[in-house]
C-alpha cells in the first residue's frame, strides 16, 4: 500500500468519525478538528444560519510541533478527561484549586474542563506534589493532555 493510499484510508476514517460526531452532538458545532498521525481533518462553520459546508481535509506535509508542555517521563501527570477549556479555579477571580508545591490526594479536584457548556471536574488519580501546571488558565486542551505534573510522594511527604 502506498503512502498516499494509506493517507486516504486514514482520511476516510476521520471523515466517518467527524460525520458521526457532528450528528451526535446536541446543538450547533463551530469547529471540529481530528488528527491521526500526519493526517488532519478540519471542519468549520462560520455562520450558523448557513448550511454546513462539506468537510475540508488536508494532509500535513510535516507533523505539527507539539505545543503542549510534557512532563518528564518518570513523573505522573493529571490529564484532561475530555476535550475543552481548562480552568484552574472554580470561578473567575477565585483562588486556584491547586498551586505548585501543593500536595494532592487521589480524587482531589485540581481543575475544571468546560466542554459543551458542562463543567467537568479534573481529579488527581494519585497522590503527589504539584511540580508544574502545564496548561494556562482558560486555554483549550485535548483529551488525555497532561495538565498538571506531579512528583510522587516520598515516605516523609505521605
Amino acid at each position: 500500500m502506498s503512502a498516499d493510499a494509506g493517507s486516504e484510508e486514514v482520511l476516510d476514517g476521520l471523515s466517518r468519525h467527524a460525520r458521526k460526531l457532528v450528528a451526535e452532538l446536541a446543538g450547533p458545532v463551530r469547529r471540529v478538528r481530528l488528527r491521526s498521525g500526519d493526517t488532519v481533518l478540519e471542519v468549520e462553520w462560520h455562520d450558523p444560519a448557513r448550511p454546513a459546508p462539506a468537510p475540508r481535509a488536508e494532509v500535513d506535509p510535516v507533523p505539527a510541533p507539539q505545543v503542549e508542555a510534557v512532563p518528564a517521563a518518570d513523573r505522573p501527570a493529571v490529564r484532561a478527561p475530555v476535550v475543552g477549556t481548562f480552568y484552574r479555579a472554580p470561578e473567575p477571580g477565585a483562588a486556584p484549586f491547586v498551586a505548585v508545591g501543593d500536595v494532592v490526594r487521589p480524587g482531589q479536584v485540581v481543575g475544571i474542563v468546560e466542554a459543551m457548556k458542562l463543567m467537568n471536574e479534573v481529579t488527581a488519580g494519585q497522590a503527589g506534589r504539584v511540580v508544574e501546571v502545564l496548561v494556562e488558565d482558560g486555554k483549550p486542551v485535548e483529551y488525555d493532555q497532561p495538565l498538571i505534573a506531579l512528583e510522587p510522594l516520598t515516605g516523609r511527604d505521605a
